[in-house]
């Protein structure tokens, strides 16, 4: 099988650490680009076609977490973001996703981790890069965080509009719950059962004022998006 060679952009700022993700990456075939602050981060983001931004927040001139968000305003394409980070709080991980990032990574971490990431991001991705995910009634804006469905705004707060957009990048494929709970949350996802309430207001809003359901459940297996009535 065909290894995945990808072009990535790498923001760090810590050069002995960018180096050795290089020295690590560069020969399995991946190509890199650097940047060492959050204003040329930005920048490069917007003007180049990456695979993957891999995002350190402690930058200079611009804090990672207003470039991933600047990323997600300003760019014609969904760009895959994957936080690099020492802060392992939960708290800065569900911000940062919450700011659009698609992975979030904490330091200190191996590099076979780093590749295996970038590639699945890339990966999963590079199907649905369109600004706009149409099916059916339900358009998905992934430039503007918007949803619409049969023309009908649909109001979402960050995790529910997460939660819609990547059953959308993933129709028709039923996507399972520990999918979704570590897409949210990564890998310390809330004590309490947090993902069925969150799929609850998705679900107020998404299914109730309409004359079928959108958002079904697969018993013992996750959540789909069902458009067979269309």
């Amino acid at each position: 099988m065909t290894k995945t060679r990808i072009h990535i952009l790498l923001v760090e700022d810590e050069e002995a650490l960018a180096e050795n993700v290089a020295a690590f990456l560069e020969p399995r075939g991946h190509t890199l680009d650097f940047a060492t602050d959050g204003a040329q981060a930005l920048s490069l983001a917007l003007e180049h076609h990456y695979d993957v931004v891999v995002l350190d927040l402690g930058l200079p001139r611009l804090d990672g977490r207003d470039v991933c968000r600047l990323i997600r305003e300003k760019s014609t394409r969904h760009v895959p973001v994957l936080m690099l980070t020492a802060r392992d709080s939960l708290d800065d991980k569900v911000l940062g996703f919450e700011l659009g990032a698609d992975d979030y990574l904490t330091k200190p971490f191996a590099l076979e981790e780093l590749e295996v990431r970038c590639v699945a991001l890339s990966r999963r991705l590079t199907l649905p890069t369109e600004r706009v995910i149409e099916l059916g009634p339900l358009v998905v804006d992934r430039q503007r965080r918007t949803v619409t469905r049969e023309g009908a705004p649909i109001a979402l707060r960050n995790l529910g509009y997460r939660i819609l957009e990547y059953l959308a990048e993933s129709y028709p494929r039923t996507v399972t719950r520990s999918e979704l709970t570590y897409k949210l949350w990564g890998d310390e996802p809330p004590d309490s059962d947090a993902l069925r309430s969150h799929i609850y207001q998705v679900r107020a809003v998404l299914d109730k004022p309409f004359t079928w359901p959108i958002l079904k459940t697969v018993s013992g297996v996750g959540f789909v998006l069902d458009l067979e009535e269309v």
